[in-house]
């Protein structure tokens, strides 16, 4: 329970997490957020900035990150994938607890009823829709060599573009790795943009609706 305790504590402080960690502990990490369910609580976007920032000051090699890193995340969402396709529209029956939320699995499968094959690239870029989409993949029975195409395409893009931010800024900005928690904050702000926009447009369309139907049931 107190190396349970301790762990989500270094959670809260990604440099101090991306030095306990090392590359093969931030490896461990996208491997779970993107494979298995119990990970969506993880941190993805933030902690791949970090560690580009660590890089660019000498902590990491990031030329090691990079192919590790990618390796990772494209072996997470297979497995995100073959648990999608052991267990099917079981999932969507499955009791919430600690580390699953039935709403979540919703949510990821409307994502994907939406825009399709595309959405394993872009839930990349989506926390919690990124740990969901490629269960929902696998239950919708996307075929593989279509699924892993895409996840590859995701995976260079999320993984590349995350550490190429966080080692731009640690190369260009000078004493940036002494305000870390400015870019995380603004990364994580970013990260949950496009699910802000999307409940605000959900709930404009169901006022909408609500309207329509009063004006309705008035004539």
């Amino acid at each position: 329970m107190q190396a349970l305790t301790d762990f989500f504590h270094r959670i809260s402080n990604l440099p101090d997490l991306v030095q306990w960690a090392g590359l093969f502990g931030i490896a461990a990490i996208i491997f779970s957020e993107t494979g298995l369910l119990v990970g969506v609580f993880l941190p993805g976007d933030s902690l791949l900035v970090t560690a580009g920032l660590f890089a660019a000051k000498g902590f990491l090699n990031i030329y090691a990150l990079l192919p590790v890193l990618l390796a990772a995340a494209i072996c997470g969402n297979s497995v995100g994938y073959f648990i999608g396709r052991t267990t099917g529209p079981r999932i969507f029956r499955r009791e919430n607890s600690l580390f699953f939320n039935k709403k979540h699995a919703i949510r990821a499968h409307e994502f994907y009823e939406k825009y399709g094959r595309k959405t394993i690239v872009l839930a990349q870029f989506m926390p919690i829709i990124r740990t969901f989409a490629p269960v929902i993949a696998g239950v919708g029975g996307m075929r593989f060599r279509q699924f892993i195409a895409f996840n590859i395409i995701g995976a260079i893009s999320w993984i590349g573009s995350m550490l190429g931010i966080g080692y731009f800024l640690g190369n260009t900005i000078p004493g940036i790795d002494q305000h870390i928690e400015i870019v995380v904050a603004i990364v994580i702000f970013i990260s949950i943009l496009p699910g802000l926009i999307s409940a605000f447009r959900a709930r404009r369309r169901s006022r909408r609706y609500a309207a329509a139907n009063a004006v309705g049931s008035d004539v």
